[in-house]
């Protein structure tokens, strides 16, 4: 499954795994919008999705990777250390439901800025 993130600045299409619980329940609130918050080098922005955290999330990431926050109904967009990283690591606030990876250069996120309105939407590219 593949889905747009755009924002003012620009936009990133991602890849995501259409097997898993979470992926399946934000499809169905696709399209969505919603405000980008920044914490770190990651943007995160309300989904109105809830779901329960899966059996193989995690907090430590790579860069670029989809995850979805449950703690928040967020979906969680790192590209870059957080507050709570070691050293260049990607660590979200807690534990995340994995969802994809992001096709390109996840560092296009740095142009999000705090507040700015973001679109997500299902896509054919």
């Amino acid at each position: 499954m593949r889905i747009r993130i755009s924002w003012s600045a620009g936009n990133l299409t991602a890849t995501l795994d259409a097997d898993t619980p979470t992926t399946r329940a934000l499809a169905k609130a696709l399209p969505l919008a919603s405000t980008a918050r920044t914490w770190g080098e990651e943007v995160y922005f309300g989904t109105g999705v809830s779901v329960p955290r899966e059996t193989d999330a995690r907090q430590v990431v790579e860069p670029g990777t989809v995850a979805f926050w449950t703690d928040g109904d967020a979906l969680a967009l790192p590209y870059g250390p957080t507050p709570l990283s070691q050293g260049t690591e990607c660590r979200l606030a807690s534990p995340c439901n994995i969802l994809g990876s992001l096709d390109g250069d996840a560092g296009l996120l740095a142009t999000v800025r705090d507040g700015d309105p973001v679109r997500v939407e299902l896509t054919e590219e």
